[in-house]
């Protein structure tokens, strides 16, 4: 039996923006992530624009395609390396490039099924 959560609704009155491209979602979750880690908490409507999604929602998804191998570990690396850079990894490679490009393109299809990318 799954657990009930206890979070209240993400969304705001505004209307709701999603991300261009999944380079930019992925790049608002580490953000929101790094924050979160500083001990920042999540409220609804203290960002300047309205998202569709709440930053675990994109954690979510990287998890379910992790959980059915369409992304490894490499990628997982590749992710939280130019997410923490804000999109721009310093001197790490081309094969690196090429993972966060790969990873960001699997991302792409779960993520516009689910509107965060319009």
């Amino acid at each position: 039996m799954a657990l009930k959560r206890n979070i209240r609704s993400t969304f705001d009155d505004r209307g709701e923006e999603p991300f261009t491209t999944p380079e930019d979602a992925w790049i608002w979750y580490s953000q929101c992530q790094r924050a979160r880690d500083e001990g920042a908490r999540f409220r609804e409507g203290i960002g300047a624009v309205a998202r569709p999604c709440a930053p675990d929602d994109i954690a979510r998804e990287v998890r379910r395609l992790v959980q059915r191998r369409i992304l490894g570990r490499a990628h997982l690396r590749a992710l939280a390396l130019f997410g923490g850079e804000g999109g721009v990894a310093v001197g790490d490679g081309a094969v690196t490039g090429r993972l966060w490009r790969e990873a960001l393109d699997r991302l792409e299809t779960p993520l516009r099924a689910k509107g965060i990318v319009a």
